[in-house]
């Protein structure tokens, strides 16, 4: 197929440091950007050799692009979703999908009925440490799964140290930053998520903004007739010296997966069952946006499916409004 074109809505950091470079990886070419400061469209432009820029959102879907990319902030997600889908523009957007569930619901009803490919840039499930995960489960490697733990606690870069800790912007917090990537991971391989429980606190010096920026969860999962299965989250932006991980266990063995969560993963598949202790052999050197990038391509073409389809994306924003529900109102909140 001819190469995808493509327009970004958001001057972003992730656009700049991962998604503009693994666009072009996977084939396809960046027109232009908009944003709603012109000084820092047209800096953007000019830093990453694209031809246009815009504070113009009609403007750009006015383009000759297929596809577009949405980092905006994430109380905008929904609206421009929307609007590219409604011009007929593919989406990829950033997690989280929008901000409510029936937004993120109104934004996959239309991209099915149109025919359009809705995307969420949840690049986890699209490493080969977690499909390598997802195939040993369904084999049957481990038995039956019971339960599932994931560290996910980092520490927040400087850099990015502002609206994700604003307490009066929407969609900023801990929970909706990390705990709905813990979700894209843990769904597809554990079942249905029907009920969460969660706690969540203010701890580092340096965050003035009063969001919370440390959570812990526990996830209900539901899976045919099968034993319900608990999940465990740590998730964190203040934590310095941890690496991050998923463990699996099941009746017949343990999965570790060794620096499961991160951007960059290099990291490490441990199985532990009756028979002994095993590294598993996992090619963890192509860059996760690419591999992103590449399948958003391929359904595009008709020819494969988005490692987090716009589906996918809806059902980890529902676990990460649940987890902020039960960290608010201190109650076990169920999954509709």
């Amino acid at each position: 197929m001819p190469a995808l074109k493509w327009g970004l809505i958001g001057a972003s950091d992730i656009a700049a440091t991962r998604v503009i470079a693994a666009i072009r990886a996977s084939g396809g070419d960046v027109v232009g950007v908009v944003s709603g400061s012109p000084e820092r469209a047209g800096d953007f432009a000019a830093s990453h050799g694209l031809a246009r820029f815009t504070t113009d959102l009609d403007e750009l879907l006015g383009w000759d692009i297929d596809a577009v990319y949405i980092s905006s902030a994430n109380v905008w997600h929904y609206d421009q979703a929307m609007g590219a889908l409604g011009a007929g523009k593919h989406v990829l957007c950033e997690k989280p999908l929008a901000l409510e569930a029936a937004q993120a619901e109104e934004m996959v009803k239309l991209a099915e009925e149109t025919g359009l490919i809705l995307a969420a840039n949840h690049h986890l499930p699209g490493s080969p440490l977690h499909a390598k995960t997802r195939e040993l489960v369904a084999a049957g490697t481990i038995g039956t799964v019971l339960s599932a733990k994931i560290a996910h606690a980092v520490l927040l870069p400087e850099r990015l140290r502002g609206w994700r800790l604003g307490q009066g912007t929407p969609g900023s917090g801990v929970i909706l930053d990390i705990t709905c990537h813990d979700a894209s991971v843990l769904n597809p391989l554990l079942g249905t998520p029907v009920a969460v429980t969660a706690l969540a606190v203010r701890q580092a010096e340096w965050n003035t903004g009063g969001q919370e920026d440390a959570a812990m969860t526990v996830i209900r999962y539901e899976n045919n007739s099968q034993a319900p299965v608990l999940a465990q989250t740590h998730d964190s932006f203040t934590v310095g010296y941890a690496g991050t991980s998923l463990e699996v266990h099941g009746t017949d063995g343990t999965i570790q997966v060794i620096d499961a969560m991160t951007q960059d993963t290099q990291g490490q598949l441990v199985l532990t069952t009756g028979s002994g202790v095993r590294s598993v052999d996992v090619d963890c050197s192509e860059d996760l946006y690419v591999i992103g990038l590449r399948a958003f391509t391929a359904a595009v073409d008709g020819t494969g499916v988005p490692t987090a389809t716009g589906r996918d994306g809806l059902m980890a924003l529902k676990v990460a409004l649940a987890a902020q529900e039960s960290a608010t109102s201190g109650r076990t909140v169920h999954i509709n």
